[in-house]
């Protein structure tokens, strides 16, 4: 934590357009992490149907596993 209170107070010390532009390219890797955790869970989800590994039904079916489990 105190490394991230470092780096926040030297940010404050930029410029306002150099803050802006930090913040722009933070939010781009947050936004690219996300998308890779999208791509690897889907993959997980691809093999587990490939493989047979997951149930269907209706709403209470599955409420029911879940409660057998």
């Amino acid at each position: 934590m105190n490394n991230i209170n470092n780096i926040l107070e030297k940010i404050s010390l930029l410029s306002e357009e150099e803050q802006f532009f930090i913040a722009d390219i933070i939010s781009k890797r947050t936004h690219d992490l996300k998308r890779m955790q999208i791509v690897l869970r889907t993959r997980e989800v691809e093999k587990n149907y490939e493989t047979g590994n997951f149930a269907s039904g209706n709403v209470n079916d599955l409420m029911k596993v879940l409660n057998d489990n």
